[in-house]
């Protein structure tokens, strides 16, 4: 090993002792590393039982009880129902990252008192000596004391492929890892002065992911609960002060005319909707931490993907040999296969090569030079097969790299591969030779790529398809990741970029080239961020893919982060989605669960805003007129099971691939408003009316108002679940025939207070309900010219 001129008191050999280590634990000099910025269980339980929502449902829910009526505040299930879904399902994937956090955790070979101990990465300490070995994690910053050709991957902080060499002096970084060699260093930051730790610091604060459908969901929430204290008065005072009625009844009849005005039901679908398809996307191994996550993936416009861990698998794979000179292609494919099965410390060059020549060789080394990045070239002597060399042509062929095998070799790089030279040699190695290389006569050119993921091409059609620009941004060569592109089937991929010569990132210059190129290489950690901004500040929804700590900027700011399990815990915690098997051939997947829920929310959404509509119209009406209200809570129960909430959850589960398009909220409130006005006009209308006969009470008129207000609501179900096929026919039928049961059975009667009433005025309601269907078609036409409208 080479040993480097150190502070004498670090000795690589020793490293520190009991006593040391105790000071420094004792002065807070521990590898602590804070921990990703996921919510804690207290916080994901305020999140979702502390909802305006459910503050409103939850005091309405109260006042009945206090009333004296707890069958009538059988709506506050939904608070219940609600919270659950939203605190099991972020538990759920909190539980997985943990876990996937402790099978991931690397652990430490640290020297201490001369001896050589396994430890966790929280347990190590400022001026600890680490073995480096290949396939080890680096687990905090520090300086290399000693090393054998030792090579380290900072591709997870940097983006480039390529290894770094590392010699005595030379600093190392937190999250590279190492891919050949040995040696040993010294710890000089620990904890959150880590450099992966500052990275990922930057992104430490946890943000819930910007859901257009939840906005436009509490948008209307936020409405309905505006108007609830002035409409909550003047119900109120209609009641209790010009009725004349007891304060019991009052605040049965106010919460009737408030909680049928808050769509409950409708976020409670929204999350179940989220929630089945969370279900679903786990059976394809992908995790969501946060339920709206697949919504907003449904809506992006620009993806932009990592290259390694993403496009590709992160290895290499020989694409071609090409012999020289009519070689012998038997010795030459011999030569590789020794070379690289009998290599002691394989690098990724040898792994690709031992993959592509799977027969085991017989043939056996009698000399060694290992392959060191500096020098760019490995060689060995075999006993009875000669000496053979294999590197890069500019480092091996001195002289000879000229005419037409240098314009060969430049053609096939220009596209993207790594071009190896095979070459042979009369001078034997011998072991740890370091002398230079002898005089070699080339006879093959290995042609080495990355290898593409089998499903990355089909996945980027599939988005190209759908109508979003992908954009590869890689911290590799842009050469190289252009081919991988070209190789993936992307279009513009010659049009790569070098991230160096773009133009500063809070310019418009650089804004236009991230908006105009395709392929993206040598970008930075803050790069890759800046770019992510640049595309939202034009009005895109970007989604980012990435493995990385030097992607845990960009998928923070992302509009949906997506992360490979494979990849740094940082990473992941930062990301709204984990795929667990790092195959990014999911994503189609989970843009289907995204456009099912969108489409169908805004389909069963006009049925919820129907019902907010006409309550509140009813409210308004019975508050000025000072009119009993025509419905109990119970009743509205009854309307909200059959011709609402069971409907609705089962058109929410349907399959719907089409498109997103903006506009939810104008679409919705187009279908719902005019609906809503035809059934309050027709439900207060028959209760009025009903009441104008002597023989019916109060409560036989609120019988003829539910009638009325439920069948006319069907009617509406019908209409919304247009087109029919079989299923919704058959939902829809049976709705109607379990709302009719209500008014036959004895005990429906009695469970939903719907007493028999006069003879006419059932025939009356049937009038009511028939003149209403006219209305409705009027109501539609009249939503969808509202829908042709130019934004």
């Amino acid at each position: 090993m080479t040993q480097p001129a150190t502070d004498p008191a670090t000795d690589p050999d020793t490293g520190l002792s009991a006593a040391e280590v105790a000071d420094r634990v004792a002065r807070g000099l521990t590898n602590a590393i804070p921990e990703a910025p996921t919510r804690t269980v207290g916080q994901i339980i305020r999140a979702n039982v502390f909802t305006p929502i459910n503050a409103v449902v939850g005091i309405l829910a109260a006042l009945v009880i206090a009333a004296g009526s707890p069958k009538d505040a059988l709506f506050g299930g939904v608070i219940i129902a609600n919270s659950v879904i939203g605190v099991v399902q972020e538990l759920r994937a909190k539980r997985v990252l943990d876990q996937l956090s402790v099978v991931n955790a690397p652990r430490a070979q640290a020297v201490r008192d001369g001896k050589i101990i396994e430890l966790q990465v929280h347990e190590l300490v400022q001026d600890d000596v680490v073995e480096l070995r290949a396939g080890a994690q680096v687990v905090a910053d520090g300086t290399v004391l000693v090393a054998e050709n030792l090579e380290i991957d900072e591709s997870l902080l940097t983006g480039e492929a390529d290894p770094v060499v590392k010699t005595p002096g030379d600093d190392v970084l937190s999250g590279s890892a190492v891919v050949a060699g040995t040696g040993r260093m010294v710890i000089t930051k620990v904890g959150a002065e880590n450099y992966a730790a500052k990275l990922a610091e930057e992104a430490r604060r946890f943000t819930l992911v910007n859901s257009p459908l939840r906005n436009d969901v509490n948008r209307i929430v936020k409405w309905v609960g505006y108007m609830i204290i002035p409409v909550g008065l003047l119900l109120a005072s209609s009641q209790f002060i010009r009725r004349d009625q007891g304060w019991q009844d009052s605040i049965i009849s106010t919460v009737a005319g408030l909680v049928g005005r808050v769509p409950e039901g409708l976020v409670l679908l929204t999350s179940m909707a989220f929630a089945v398809g969370v279900v679903r996307l786990a059976k394809q191994r992908c995790l969501e931490q946060e339920l709206p996550a697949i919504e907003v993936l449904a809506r992006v416009d620009v993806l932009c993907a990592d290259k390694t861990g993403t496009i590709t698998e992160g290895s290499l794979a020989v694409a071609d040999v090409h012999a020289l000179d009519d070689e012998d292609a038997a010795a030459i494919e011999a030569a590789l296969a020794a070379l690289a099965q009998l290599d002691p410390d394989p690098n990724a060059t040898s792994r690709a090569l031992s993959s592509h020549y799977q027969q085991a060789t017989t043939w056996r080394v009698t000399g060694r030079v290992p392959f060191s990045s500096a020098r760019k070239w490995s060689g060995m002597t075999f006993d009875g097969q000669g000496s053979w060399v294999l590197g890069a042509p500019e480092n091996v062929l001195t002289t000879a790299y000229t005419g037409a095998l240098r314009e060969q070799v430049e053609t096939q790089a220009a596209l993207g591969q790594r071009v190896l030279v095979l070459a042979t040699t009369d001078k034997p190695f011998s072991d740890g030779t370091e002398a230079t290389l002898p005089a070699v006569h080339p006879v093959a050119l290995v042609l080495l790529e990355d290898i593409v993921r089998a499903d990355a091409a089909d996945t980027l059609q599939y988005f190209a398809d759908q109508g979003v620009t992908v954009k590869v941004i890689s911290g590799d060569n842009n050469v190289t990741v252009g081919a991988v592109a070209r190789r993936a089937g992307m279009a513009g991929w010659e049009n790569n970029v070098n991230a160096t010569t773009l133009p500063a990132d809070d310019s418009e210059e650089f804004a236009d080239a991230v908006e105009n190129g395709v392929v993206f290489g040598r970008v930075t950690p803050h790069q890759k961020r800046a770019m992510v901004k640049a595309l939202q500040a034009r009005g895109h929804t970007v989604a980012m893919t990435g493995d990385g700590v030097n992607d845990v900027l960009a998928l923070k700011d992302s509009d949906c982060g997506v992360a490979m399990a494979s990849g740094s815990e940082a990473t992941r915690g930062v990301a709204q989605l984990v795929l667990m098997d790092s195959n990014f051939s999911a994503m189609p997947a989970v843009v289907g669960e995204g456009r099912r829920v969108i489409n169908n929310i805004e389909r069963v959404a006009a049925l919820f805003l129907a019902k907010t509509t006409y309550s509140v119209i009813l409210s308004v009406l019975t508050g000025v007129v000072a009119l009993a209200y025509p419905l109990r809570p119970i009743h509205l129960s009854i309307l909200s099971w059959f011709t609402i909430g069971v409907p609705a959850f089962f058109l929410a589960l349907e399959p719907n691939d089409q498109r997103v398009s903006p506009g939810f909220l104008r679409r919705v409130l187009g279908r719902s408003v005019p609906a809503g006005v035809v059934i309050a006009v027709a439900t207060m209308s028959a209760f009025a009316i009903a009441q104008l006969d002597t023989a019916i009470d109060h409560d036989h008129a609120q019988t003829i108002a539910v009638l009325v207000a439920g069948s006319v609501a069907l009617m509406n179900l019908y209409r919304v679940a247009r087109p029919m096929n079989p299923l919704r026919l058959v939902l829809v039928a049976t709705m109607v025939g379990l709302f009719a049961l209500a008014f036959v059975l004895p005990w429906g009667r009695d469970l939903f207070e719907l007493p028999r009433t006069e003879t006419w005025a059932y025939g009356m309601a049937a009038g009511f309900i028939a003149a209403a269907w006219p209305l409705l078609a009027l109501g539609n036409r009249f939503a969808a010219r509202w829908h042709s409208r130019p934004d």
